[in-house]
């Protein structure tokens, strides 16, 4: 007789394989799982505030740009409408989704905090 069916047919070790088993099962179901709300607000506040910092960094870049004289009018006047534009949407989206400002703030280190 071989280990394998020596293990196979005694009922005693896979009982206690499928009692360990079980045990390993709750647990990995109770710590997936997540509360879908949870899930999306977390989901969003990530997204938003990636797009706040590259808001934050692409009007940085366009005040540079504006100080140094190498926009149009018109290139001012579109960039102005646009980050208006985005302003506007972010603030119906944390509405949406129940954040404020403080929730989108990252400590940039030894840039201090994005907002």
């Amino acid at each position: 007789m071989s280990l394998h069916d020596k293990v196979l047919s005694d009922r005693g070790v896979l009982d206690f394989f499928a009692a360990d088993f079980d045990r390993v099962r709750s647990g990995l179901r109770a710590r997936a799982n997540v509360d879908d709300e949870k899930l999306e607000r977390g989901l969003a506040q990530l997204v938003m505030t990636l797009i706040e910092l590259l808001r934050q960094l692409m009007e940085r870049q366009a005040v540079h740009r504006m100080t140094q004289g190498s926009l149009t009018a018109e290139e001012v006047e579109r960039l102005g409408k646009t980050f208006m534009a985005l302003a506007d949407r972010m603030e119906e989206l944390k509405e949406q989704f129940g954040l404020s400002d403080e929730d989108l703030n990252l400590n940039l280190g030894p840039l201090g905090n994005l907002m």
